[in-house]
């Protein structure tokens, strides 16, 4: 018997008992006639103690051929501790060792197997093994597990089955970049690996299974980001006979369940906010709403002081930030800079100091009189001892660039307490958007998105102002998860092909399986899809999904443990009619 209990569950209670555990060792603290391992194991750490004249003397000898990670099993008594570790649960008991064994050796680990490591990102991830070992990942892995039980418990309570959707499927030209499989039995074809389950989870609602679901792995060829791999998994839904209000419903009480089963937290009801409303107020659709500040345009206050920035510009607006009067020169000079990076991309910053002592000082004083910074502090809701920060240019741009520059400022003055969570829906997005480059449109969700009932008539007249009957859920700035009401109809389905630049021929080659389950009666359908990684990471209060994953890759999208993507063999590609060309850069 290699344990009779795990390394995390021995208590006072069990004083005087024979037990049996096994794991790896920890540290060692050799005293000379007093010994001591610290065994740890997934539950937890136990403290050994071996003692001269009382251990048998094989035993300590054997303890002190160990080092860190050595794989040994150990039979002892239980016994109180004399001095006890309060910071673990099994800290007022030790297992006064009477066998030990060594099972495994092990070489000295390239770093310190502790909650906090000296490894670097690229070593603990080639010897992912290791850092798996660690509390944090281990804490992580464990909060994912259940969050994936209690999700399925939720939505089996709600009527919802799991099914399994193909993992080898066509590929589609709308999205991401696909990751394609050459097929060996059918030469010079080739299936893809799904960006998501979309149409067969649609098919599935013609087929009447009403209420499915799939915790299921998905893949894009897309450039990675800390919150972005080129596998994710997705809580994947569908549901048939529904509008809009029944999906939000029901995910909604899915988020606020796993938030008070896992976390204890009651997040509250959902604030909803149309796109429209998002962009002007936050210049994002994904909103921060933990914190204030929002826009507050300026156009009718600022024009024709003959400034010519703001003279020129399409959108005046600025937003308030309370109780930061003070800044400096060096840090207004600072958020200037944090602005015209060129990822941001502003020409510069405006600032209005609104001092303690109700006197406005600003960066443009040559141009603007008292009266009219007095009146810009009036329209944001300044007070004393406020700071005002305005940008201006083209709309979309700056408030975008806005939107930046306001979530800095939320975390320059500790507004964005990942323990805090702010949820809402954002609804009501364009259906289409309009590619310059391309000159043709491209679906803002995908082609299988229903455009809002009432804006049906404008696909015709005017496709560009037609809404989406799509929703985001929103948690602290993150979109967690997206859906939306689909098209049911083959007619209505065909027009939004041809918006989107198919041909009938490329249609039907694409969709033709899809556009034929409509004709058997299709019933109105909807869900949505939540990032499990990304939301489980978000629970935690991290932006980093990647130690939320087991095995993740790296920022190049390699795997380096294993050492993938690899070259494969000249006899593979022979079987696969494949000619590889590698371009010398």
């Amino acid at each position: 018997m290699f344990r009779t209990h795990t390394c995390g569950e021995l208590r006072l209670t069990n004083t005087g008992k024979n037990v049996t555990l096994s794991g790896w060792v920890q540290r060692i603290r050799d005293k000379g006639t007093l010994l001591w391992i610290d065994l740890r194991d997934r539950y937890g750490i136990t403290q050994l103690f071996l003692e001269e004249g009382k251990t048998p003397p094989e035993f300590i000898e054997l303890a002190r051929s160990f080092g860190r990670e050595f794989v040994i099993s150990a039979t002892g008594v239980v016994a109180e501790r004399e001095s006890k570790n309060p910071n673990i649960p099994t800290g007022e008991i030790e297992v006064r060792i009477t066998g030990l064994k060594l099972l495994n050796a092990s070489k000295l680990p390239p770093f310190t197997i502790e909650d906090k490591s000296d490894g670097g990102d690229e070593l603990r991830m080639k010897y992912r093994y290791l850092d798996l070992r660690r509390n944090p990942l281990k804490n992580n892995l464990e909060l994912r597990h259940r969050i994936a039980l209690e999700t399925r418990n939720y939505l089996d309570s709600q009527g919802f089955y799991e099914i399994e959707t193909p993992y080898l499927i066509k590929s589609t030209p709308e999205g991401a970049r696909d990751f394609v499989v050459p097929s060996r039995m059918n030469p010079g074809e080739f299936y893809a690996l799904p960006q998501s389950p979309q149409t067969f989870k649609q098919i599935l609602m013609v087929a009447g299974y009403d209420r499915y679901f799939q915790i299921v792995r998905c893949f894009r060829d897309e450039d990675l980001r800390a919150d972005r791999q080129p596998e994710f998994t997705q809580i994947d839904c569908e549901m048939a006979f529904v509008d809009q209000e029944d999906v939000l419903n029901t995910f909604e009480g899915l988020a606020r369940f796993l938030f008070s089963k896992v976390k204890g937290v009651d997040v509250g009801p959902f604030e909803r906010m149309d796109y429209a409303t998002a962009m002007k107020l936050y210049g994002s659709d994904k909103p921060d709403l933990r914190f204030g500040m929002p826009f507050v345009e300026l156009n009718d206050l600022t024009k024709d002081k003959g400034f010519s920035v703001f003279d020129e510009a399409e959108l005046v607006v600025g937003i308030n930030v309370a109780g930061c009067s003070e800044y400096t020169r060096k840090q207004l000079d600072a958020l200037t800079d944090f602005v015209k990076k060129p990822q941001i991309g502003a020409k510069g910053l405006v600032y209005v100091k609104y001092n303690t002592d109700g006197s406005l000082k600003s960066s443009v004083d040559k141009f603007f009189t008292e009266e009219d910074l007095k009146s810009w502090a009036v329209r944001l809701d300044s007070r004393p001892g406020d700071l005002l920060l305005i940008l201006s240019g083209k709309t979309d741009a700056t408030r975008k660039q806005l939107g930046e520059l306001r979530l800095e400022m939320g975390n320059q003055l500790g507004m964005r307490d990942p323990q805090v969570f702010k949820p809402l829906w954002v609804t009501d997005f364009p259906l289409l958007e309009w590619s310059e480059e391309a000159q043709r449109f491209f679906a803002m969700h995908h082609p299988f998105t229903s455009p809002k009932p009432e804006d049906v008539h404008m696909l015709d007249s005017d496709p560009g102002k037609a809404r989406a009957n799509a929703y985001d859920m929103v948690i602290n700035g993150v979109e967690v998860g997206g859906g939306s009401i689909r098209i049911h109809n083959r007619e209505l389905q065909k027009r939004m092909f041809t918006l989107l630049g198919f041909t009938d021929e490329e249609a039907l080659n694409q969709f033709g399986f899809l556009l034929n389950a409509f004709e058997y009666g299709a019933p109105p359908h909807g869900g949505i899809a939540l990032g499990f990684d990304r939301l489980t990471a978000l629970i935690a209060g991290f932006d980093s999904i990647r130690d939320f994953i087991a095995f993740p890759k790296n920022n190049s999208g390699r795997d380096v443990m294993i050492d993938s993507p690899s070259v494969i063999a000249q006899h593979q590609l022979d079987e696969l009619s494949l000619k590889v060309t590698v371009e010398k850069k």
